[in-house]
């Protein structure tokens, strides 16, 4: 087991070691294994595809919100990569959406629980900073390197261990398991934190209130509690509404002083 582990991790610390780049938006170093115009590239082609697959909103009223917003917000994001488009669909679901490169969608049924500019300005901030911090980028580097790493340690681990076979398909799934519970989610989880954070500044530089941002997620937790909830925080891509909250209310003396009505 100590030889599994070791021949693993030595392969994710290599990568992660040659594989860094400088975030233009907070300058710290992230691991990242694609270039920008690669990883935009993904975005674009993802973005067409929701485009022919999903019903865009011709909602006079909702298009006319979102623009305004994101118009606001955008000048104050950090991201020469990014060539922005943000578009609202047609969607019950309370949802919104950012994908590399600057696309970005708005679910119709988002804006009742948003209720004002305030509002939606926290959602297309949190959206904005997902891109300026290449978090989609950093997300599918980090599925890659996991999975040469595991890939390494397979071939590793057969050419050393004679009865490696026999066991080879529960090792392999509990690999993968342990690194999406260990390492995959908690890593979603700070990058939400992070885009929630610098969100907040967004807003705060385009002069919506930033304490709107903790309304907002009390009204998104009320709904969710209502339809049952959402699942553990350590099984989720996204940090559990209360423990966000909290976070966001720690986060106002940090972006208030940036607000100017």
């Amino acid at each position: 087991m100590k030889y599994r582990h070791s021949v693993w991790m030595s392969g994710l610390v290599l990568i992660s070691l040659t594989a860094c780049v400088t975030i233009e938006e907070t300058g710290e170093q992230r691991f990242m294994l694609l270039t920008p115009q690669q990883e935009a590239q993904m975005g674009l082609t993802a973005f067409q595809d929701i485009k022919t697959s999903q019903q865009i909103s011709t909602d006079p009223e909702a298009n006319a919100q979102v623009d305004r917003v994101a118009k606001r917000l955008i000048p104050h994001v950090n991201a020469k990569h990014a060539q922005w488009e943000v578009l609202v669909f047609e969607n019950p679901t309370p949802n919104a959406f950012a994908l590399p490169g600057g696309k970005i969608g708005v679910h119709t049924g988002l804006l009742p629980i948003t209720q004002s500019d305030a509002g939606l300005a926290t959602v297309i901030g949190h959206e904005l900073a997902h891109v300026a911090l290449h978090h989609g980028g950093q997300r599918i580097s980090r599925q890659m390197a996991i999975s040469g790493a595991i890939t390494a340690a397979d071939i590793g681990l057969g050419m050393s261990n004679e009865n490696y076979m026999e066991n080879r398909s529960a090792i392999l799934s509990g690999l993968g398991v342990g690194t999406q519970v260990g390492m995959v989610l908690p890593f979603s989880r700070e990058n939400e934190y992070e885009a929630d954070r610098i969100g907040m500044l967004y807003m705060a530089k385009a002069g919506y209130d930033p304490r709107e941002a903790v309304e907002l997620w009390k009204r998104m937790k009320a709904y969710s509690d209502q339809r049952g909830g959402k699942p553990p925080d350590w099984l989720s891509t996204h940090p559990a509404d209360a423990k966000r909250i909290r976070a966001l209310q720690a986060y106002l003396p940090e972006v208030l002083p940036y607000y100017r009505p």
